[in-house]
């Protein structure tokens, strides 16, 4: 539960019920993270938005390593939960998903994967470390300056989510003790997973 009063979806009106049933019909559930955003709609609604953007200019696995990398740096299980699972379902499997999380030399990966994740990793560690010549980096592998901001804003967008989660004590969906072991347990980087 998180620390916050919450309005059940049973008890929602209004801008709240609207909120509930959409995103219910988008993920055939609502989720945890939804229950907070009860008492203010209209940022999740903004904060949907504002994702969409950035998403938008990005490929699903771009979007997802450089998210779940920001994930695993904000100790986020939450986000490490959702986001490796997509990874595992339209991207990779499990296993990969599992070495990639551990940073094994088995993940498959492509070189400007890493460094971009790399890249993510001392951004929401050390933002006002990173120099020119990690920017340059990234470069030396292809990205563009526009897919560099894309990275950096999918990554700094993490640390809105995942921060305002944790600070008010939501935990991952429960749904997540079911997924494969081995992943669960890498992924499972900050609060547990809820309880059936």
């Amino acid at each position: 539960m998180p620390f916050i009063r919450t309005i059940p979806p049973a008890e929602a009106q209004g801008l709240v019920r609207e909120m509930y049933q959409r995103i219910e019909k988008q993920q055939g559930m609502i989720p945890n993270w939804a229950h907070v955003f009860a008492l203010r709609p209209g940022v999740q609604q903004q904060w949907a938005a504002f994702l969409g953007s950035i998403r938008s200019n990005m490929s699903v696995r771009g979007y997802e390593l450089a998210t779940l990398a920001a994930a695993r740096a904000l100790c986020s299980t939450y986000c490490s939960m959702a986001h490796g699972s997509v990874l595992a379902e339209q991207v990779f499997d499990p296993a990969a998903v599992t070495a990639i999380m551990r940073d094994s030399r088995e993940a498959p990966l492509e070189a400007g994967e890493r460094a971009m994740m790399a890249f993510v990793d001392k951004m929401i560690r050390n933002a006002d470390q990173i120099t020119a010549a990690d920017v340059e980096s990234l470069r030396s592998h292809g990205y563009t300056d526009e897919e560099i901001f894309d990275v950096a804003a999918a990554a700094a967008a993490r640390c809105f989510f995942s921060k305002l989660l944790d600070a008010l004590g939501v935990q991952a969906d429960a749904k997540y003790n079911d997924i494969d072991s081995a992943m669960r347990d890498v992924l499972t980087v900050g609060r547990p997973v809820a309880a059936h």
